[in-house]
């Protein structure tokens, strides 16, 4: 079965990968014969009131060795993302986007955008987000707080309550 989509879009912090990220770009990779990943840069993370364990250049280096490792060659470029909407709002070359159901709202404002630009909208896949062992969403946070590990298993009692 081909592609679907010649170039597709994704985005995110990626700074401590996870099993989330690997399905988001699973989606991404099996939908497009091409993939844009947009990298939060380092002003924007800190913007969004994001704490990071890797800078910018360290985030793509261990994004460009994720890939490598658990999906071999892909078409992929890697972009700087200084604000939400990145490559998606100058090209009509983007054909779909794909986000966590968290994300979705910013391709939706994505895609308003690009209407006003006179371009077509893109194609809203949105993919479930990985839940850790304890029914929370995994996360970069969590991963950095050591209460789960990539995987989503719990690494230590937490006395969060939510």
């Amino acid at each position: 079965m081909g592609k679907k989509y010649n170039l597709v879009a994704t985005g995110g912090t990626f700074d401590l990968l996870h099993c989330g990220h690997y399905k988001l770009l699973e989606r991404s990779f099996e939908l497009g014969e091409q993939t844009i990943i947009g990298l939060t840069s380092d002003d924007l993370a800190s913007n969004l009131g994001k704490t990071l364990v890797n800078n910018y250049l360290e985030r793509k280096e261990n994004l460009i060795n994720f890939i490598q490792e658990m999906f071999g060659y892909q078409r992929y470029k890697i972009s700087k993302l200084e604000n939400y909407f990145g490559p998606t709002v100058i090209s009509n070359d983007v054909q779909a986007i794909v986000t966590s159901k968290e994300t979705r709202p910013n391709a939706v404002k994505i895609n308003r955008l690009r209407l006003r630009k006179g371009l077509s909208e893109m194609k809203i896949i949105s993919v479930t987000m990985v839940k850790a062992h304890d029914g929370r969403i995994l996360s970069s946070k969590l991963i950095r707080s050591g209460e789960i590990d990539k995987y989503g298993n719990i690494c230590k009692t937490s006395d969060y309550t939510d």
